[in-house]
């Protein structure tokens, strides 16, 4: 898909936009099949996916943007299996967690996916180094020496580790939310605008080491984001419209995507 074409939000623009997705040779963190979530019933009724497909390719960092209403959120939290689709598929990997309980639900959650949320949650009565190895804590699980003192010099806390949350910066609470993230290595990290609250400065680092984790360390990142200045440190945008994938952009910048979403009229 050029970068100068117009788009027009659509189903069919949204079953293009999906064969572009599922056509790289990269295995999938994550899979996305005819996603349909509805809230509400009858006039009340909210359909914030509508038969969304969408892939997201391992070692890659994608932001998923849209207009408020759009269903990115939705989006996200049932890939991350924070929220259940009324139909649909998710895979994380091979596996489809639609066919999990809850206790092999929270399970994969803990060992497989990472988050990072706007609101940093770090627990106030631990130091960065307790909130960093807390995950890994409860469920019963050693980090690897080595990997987690790469995590902690790449994010620059070094000299912060025995600093509670309050006495941190909010960038500095950023950087301990990603490295906990980080920590247990899992197959693939949400990040729910996690730049929302910070300066740009701030902002700016901590795309650049997101945009590191991924090139560098190889993770797999997906992340919500209204910002195109974020979005441009990501491999990939997907934007989103009434429920529906409308465009995606390999390789986006701040002036690509601005431009798609003058052409969507976001």
């Amino acid at each position: 898909m050029s970068a100068t074409s117009t788009v027009t939000p659509s189903r069919t623009t949204q079953l293009r936009t999906n064969t572009v997705a599922s056509s790289s040779s990269a295995p999938a963190a994550a899979t996305v099949r005819d996603a349909i979530k509805v809230y509400g019933r009858g006039d009340n009724e909210v359909r914030a996916l509508d038969g969304v497909s969408v892939e997201f390719v391992a070692g890659k960092f994608t932001a998923i943007m849209g207009p408020s209403g759009s269903g990115k959120s939705t989006l996200m939290h049932s890939v991350a299996g924070l929220d259940q689709l009324t139909s649909g598929t998710v895979l994380i990997g091979d596996t489809d967690i639609s066919t999990l309980n809850d206790r092999k639900l929270t399970q994969l959650r803990r060992d497989r996916i990472g988050f990072i949320f706007q609101s940093f949650n770090l627990v106030p009565t631990l130091t960065a180094a307790e909130n960093i190895a807390l995950p890994a804590k409860l469920a019963g699980r050693t980090i690897d020496p080595e990997w987690l003192a790469h995590v902690i010099g790449t994010v620059g806390l070094e000299k912060r580790l025995r600093h509670r949350p309050s006495e941190l910066s909010g960038g500095q609470q950023q950087r301990v939310a990603v490295a906990r993230a980080l920590a247990s290595r899992p197959e693939i990290i949400f990040a729910d605008e996690p730049t929302g609250n910070l300066d740009s400065l701030t902002g700016a680092e901590i795309l650049s080491f997101m945009r590191s984790a991924v090139r560098e360390l190889g993770q797999t990142i997906v992340m919500v984001t209204h910002d195109p200045v974020a979005a441009s440190y990501a491999d990939r945008a997907v934007f989103l419209a009434d429920g529906l994938i409308v465009d995606d952009l390999d390789q986006p910048t701040t002036d690509s995507v601005l431009d798609r979403i003058r052409q969507l009229g976001a």
